[in-house]
C-alpha cells in the first residue's frame, strides 16, 4: 500500500526549505526540519489557512528527510473520496509520515479510528508523525477523545501568515531561483492583480516563466498582463 501511495503522491521538486521564505516562521520550520532529520519530536502538528504554505511544508520535510537518507511518505486528505482508511495501514514501517488536512476526517467516526490506530502503530514504532490543518487541535470537531489527546503530543504551531512585504519578497526570490528577473515594481503589480494565496502567486510565476522561456521577453508589466489576462 505504500508504495502505491507513493507512486500516486508525489513530491514538487520546488517544495523545499531552502524555497521558503520563513519570515516569523522560524521555529516551526527548524522543528521541522528537526523532525524531519528524527531528531526532534515525534509528533508534530501545525495550523493555518489555504494558501500559506502548509503543503508546501510538508513536502519540504519530506524531501529533507530523504535528504538524510530516511524514508518518508506525504497523504493529501484533500480527496477523501479517492482513498479507503486503508492508505493508513503500513505507515509504522516509514521513518517520516505527513499528513496533509487532518481536519478532514473530523466527523467520520471510520476515518477518526483508522487515524488513532494508525497513530499508535507510528508511534510504537519509533516513527515520526508531522500533520496539518486549519485550525488548532483544540478547535477540531474530532469525536474520539483518545484521538483529539493525542494531536496535541508534541509540538504545535500556528503558521503566520506573510504580510504583503513579504510576500513580494518571497515572490523575487523564487523567480531568482528560476532564473528569471523580478523587479519590486512588477511584483507589486502582480500582487495588486492577483489573489494573495502564496500557491495562486506561485502557480502565476510558473505560467510566467513559461511563457518568457518560449517567446524570450523580460517581465515586463505589459507581459505580465497579457500573460495572467489581467
Amino acid at each position: 500500500m505504500i508504495k502505491q501511495l507513493t507512486l500516486g503522491v508525489g513530491l514538487k521538486d520546488e517544495a523545499t526549505f531552502e524555497n521558503y521564505y520563513t519570515a516569523q516562521n522560524g521555529t516551526l520550520i527548524q522543528a521541522l526540519k528537526n523532525a524531519a532529520r528524527g531528531e526532534g519530536e515525534r509528533v508534530t502538528y501545525f495550523y493555518g489557512s489555504g494558501g500559506q504554505g502548509c503543503t508546501h511544508l510538508l513536502q519540504a520535510s519530506c524531501h529533507e528527510a530523504k535528504r538524510h537518507k530516511l524514508s518518508a511518505v506525504y497523504i493529501p486528505l484533500t480527496s477523501l473520496a479517492d482513498y479507503t482508511p486503508e492508505i493508513l495501514e503500513g505507515l509504522e514501517s516509514v521513518n517520516l509520515i505527513c499528513i496533509d488536512d487532518v481536519h478532514l476526517i473530523a466527523g467520520k467516526p471510520v476515518w477518526e479510528e483508522a487515524f488513532f490506530h494508525a497513530f499508535n502503530r507510528i508511534y510504537d514504532a519509533g516513527g515520526t508523525l508531522v500533520m496539518t490543518a486549519n485550525v488548532a487541535p483544540k478547535s477540531l470537531n474530532i469525536a474520539l477523545p483518545d484521538l483529539l489527546s493525542r494531536l496535541s503530543w508534541g509540538g504545535v504551531f500556528q503558521l503566520q501568515p506573510l504580510t504583503d512585504t513579504e510576500k513580494l519578497t518571497t515572490l523575487v526570490m523564487r523567480a531568482e531561483r528560476r532564473g528569471m528577473v523580478l523587479s519590486d515594481e512588477v511584483g507589486k503589480f502582480i500582487l495588486n492583480h492577483c489573489p494573495r494565496h502564496m500557491s495562486t502567486l506561485f502557480a502565476a510565476l510558473e505560467a510566467l516563466d513559461k511563457t518568457s522561456l518560449v517567446e524570450q521577453r523580460k517581465l515586463t508589466i505589459p507581459f505580465v498582463k497579457s500573460v495572467l489576462q489581467i
